[in-house]
């Protein structure tokens, strides 16, 4: 965050050169180890239960498709396309738009979600009609926490998280997981959920590796 506010500064013409945080620093060690906090199922399950009505929704949204708190509230009804079960992130943190490809499951929340609704009504609201608004998400999120039993409690972009984290360990190509998430490349999933892949490449390899037939004979010995 700190580079990211310097760059800014240079970009803007305040300093005359980035040398000294871009070629000169170097990291600490170590510290590109990530550490992901994620919900199992049946942590997520509890939790869509303990939360809030209102709030109950956006949590259901995040664990459907993975998007962040802001992409989430800021959604209007026509950007769930029912006929291809997927929503449409018109402005991401990269700026960029992508289409979130949803479960059966996912499309059909979305789907009674939506039924009946405007086209360019906000998609999530909270209990009074109003629109969920920067940082309010703190509060109801740790209350669902406590009431879940969910210890030690997570953050709403922990949701985000465990849609990634869930999805790789069930085998879904990083690469498709990234595109879903926003990433132009797998280089952030690979950091952050790459460790999860071990199962999956473990039981790929018992399942498809080339197998030479033939039995151990109990008469060979090895030799001493």
């Amino acid at each position: 965050m700190l580079k990211a506010a310097l760059n800014h500064a240079f970009d803007e013409g305040h300093v005359g050169n980035r040398d000294a945080w871009g070629r000169k620093l170097k990291p600490f060690r170590d510290v590109e180890v990530a550490r992901v906090h994620h919900l199992d199922v049946k942590q997520a399950q509890r939790l869509v239960h303990a939360a809030d009505e209102d709030f109950r929704l956006l949590v259901r949204a995040a664990l459907e498709t993975g998007c962040r708190y802001g992409e989430l509230v800021r959604l209007e009804v026509a950007d769930f396309n029912p006929d291809a079960g997927t929503v449409t992130i018109r402005k991401s943190k990269s700026g960029k738009a992508r289409h979130v490809v949803l479960t059966p499951e996912g499309a059909d929340f979305f789907r009674q979600h939506c039924a009946g609704r405007a086209r360019g009504a906000l998609m999530f609201c909270r209990g009074n009609g109003a629109p969920w608004r920067t940082s309010e998400q703190s509060r109801p999120m740790a209350a669902a926490c406590i009431r879940a039993r969910i210890t030690p409690a997570v953050s709403f972009h922990a949701l985000r998280h465990t849609w990634a984290s869930l999805a790789t360990m069930a085998g879904v190509p990083l690469l498709v997981v990234a595109r879903n998430l926003g990433h132009v490349d797998t280089r952030m999933v690979e950091k952050h959920y790459g460790h999860l892949t071990q199962s999956f490449i473990t039981e790929a390899i018992r399942a498809g590796a080339p197998r030479y037939g033939g039995k151990v004979s109990k008469r060979v010995v090895p030799l001493r």
